[in-house]
């Protein structure tokens, strides 16, 4: 156990200065998110801001990537705003509890590894979806509530003075590190426009403009509903949609923060982690969430390359409630939209763009469709598995052409057909075409060496293959198949003839 816990505060990338830091730099960008989600989910600022600290500490002590921040996300409040409406809140904490539920079913089941599937056009797509959807967002803190539910753009001083601190909020994060490195600079440009506007009296938006965020520590709280099927199904839909779309973000958010710390983070102890912190955060009042790409990035930019930083983040944010709500309250808004934006144009895919002409058409257009579903519909499941439905049928396309047939015969009469690419339900009838069974003599032999049945499609196109040359009176022998084909073919024996030969090929799935 000691050996355990020196290793989990034992910084190996960084400092345990960068640590402590990009934590807390990290902390203060969390509470006006947390807050912003939460009046999405249209809950209290506390219960965003309690979900927060609690899925940023569980996932930072267990979670399958050091480094990354989890809280309180819109993808996860814009799912539950319905549910809240229609049903109350003790509804949705319920539906949060049974989410982490499922989140940990998958991750012990490894199907964390099914992020594999997701193509990088669509990483691609969604990186890019996600960092416009980022800086638009931060437009909202450029209007004013004029009247209940009615915002209005700001206008004349109190425009240009936000517009002036956001660009000097941008400059110092932007050159800050090319001078010095002791202090991150994201947290430098918030302690200096913060400096700016309460030394110097000025007149602009504070993080205390949008909510109060004092409060106590989070409490043990049994959803109050009536535990019967009934309940089970009204919340069944959203759970799963919440589960879904809080591991999509997260096994996405995982790969990106591989590349940039070029280290591997483990996909299925991320999965279980988000599960128990969600449950958790279910019996504490809480409204669920994912990993967070924005803020992941202003950790890892900042030096937070450990479990370090994201628990100093969750702790700072619990001080800030309990201790600090009257100082964080001063903060200008300008600061944090400064920082959202820095961080949207350090998200985007930039690359993605000089790209165009250099891929295949179908990957541009897999890419501008997941980025487009992404910003319109702010649906990140949806995009991703849009995307990838697209991915599978271009491959299924590009790979029903790819089937061909080696025709020979040899000294003894027998014709040979052989078989090249895979045999599935997009290339069934370019197989069936290739046969002659009027004019091919009384032997055929069909040779899948170089190839394999996938699905029932190459089964049945086997099927009626054969059974066109067996009404012919002529004899089909099939060769070399995989043992995964022969295992398809056992019901088609009664017409085919099966040489099982020793040198058939194997195929193997690397399992983690």
């Amino acid at each position: 156990m000691t050996q355990m816990f020196f290793n989990l505060f034992r910084p190996k990338q960084s400092s345990l200065k960068d640590e402590v830091l990009s934590g807390f730099t990290v902390a203060l960008a969390l509470v006006p998110e947390a807050v912003a989600f939460a009046l999405i989910a249209q809950v209290s600022p506390l219960v965003g801001l309690y979900s927060a600290f609690i899925i940023s500490l569980i996932t930072s002590i267990f979670g399958g990537r050091p480094g990354m921040i989890s809280g309180a996300t819109g993808a996860i409040a814009v799912v539950v705003v319905a549910l809240v409406q229609s049903h109350g809140i003790e509804f949705l904490f319920a539906a949060v509890v049974l989410m982490g539920i499922i989140q940990v079913l998958i991750g012990v089941l490894k199907l964390g590894k099914l992020i594999r599937l997701v193509p990088h056009p669509v990483i691609y797509g969604f990186v890019n979806g996600l960092a416009v959807i980022i800086f638009t967002s931060q437009f909202e803190q450029f209007k004013i509530e004029t009247s209940p539910g009615v915002k209005e753009w700001i206008t004349g001083p109190p425009l240009w003075i936000m517009l002036a601190l956001v660009i000097l909020t941008m400059v110092i994060i932007k050159f800050l590190p090319k001078l010095t490195k002791v202090i991150p600079s994201a947290l430098a440009a918030i302690l200096v426009i913060s400096g700016i506007v309460i030394f110097g009296n000025v007149d602009t938006k504070t993080v205390g403009d949008m909510a109060s965020i004092s409060g106590g520590l989070p409490e043990f709280h049994l959803p109050m509903v009536t535990l019967n099927w009934e309940t089970f199904m009204i919340i069944l839909p959203y759970s799963v949609i919440m589960a879904g779309v809080g591991l999509i973000e997260s096994l996405l958010t995982l790969t990106l923060v591989d590349e940039i710390t070029e280290t591997r983070g483990n996909g299925n102890k991320e999965c279980i982690a988000q599960g128990i912190a969600n449950t958790t955060t279910g019996f504490f009042g809480g409204m669920g969430g994912c990993a967070m790409l924005g803020q992941s990035l202003i950790n890892v930019n900042a030096g937070g390359r450990n479990r370090i930083s994201g628990i100093v983040a969750s702790l700072g944010l619990l001080t800030f409630i309990l201790f600090l709500s009257n100082y964080i309250e001063m903060i200008p808004m300008a600061a944090l939209v400064g920082l959202m934006f820095m961080v949207a144009i350090g998200t985007f895919e930039w690359a993605s763009l000089k790209i165009f002409k250099k891929v295949p058409t179908s990957d541009v257009i897999l890419m501008v469709v997941v980025t487009l579903i992404t910003v319109f519909l702010h649906n990140l499941a949806l995009a991703v598995l849009i995307g990838v439905v697209i991915a599978a049928l271009v491959f299924a396309w590009e790979n029903s052409k790819m089937i061909r047939a080696r025709k020979r015969v040899d000294e003894n009469g027998v014709k040979h057909y052989e078989i090249y690419g895979p045999l599935f339900f997009a290339s069934a009838l370019a197989f069936s075409e290739k046969f002659d069974p009027i004019n091919d003599p009384e032997e055929i032999i069909i040779d899948f060496a170089e190839s394999r049945i996938v699905d029932h499609s190459g089964i049945d196109a086997v099927h009626k293959v054969t059974e066109r040359y067996y009404k012919a009176g002529k004899t089909v022998y099939i060769r070399h198949l995989s043992t995964s084909s022969k295992t398809l073919l056992e019901k088609a024996e009664k017409i085919i003839n099966v040489n099982y030969a020793d040198n058939d090929p194997s195929y193997k799935i690397v399992m983690d």
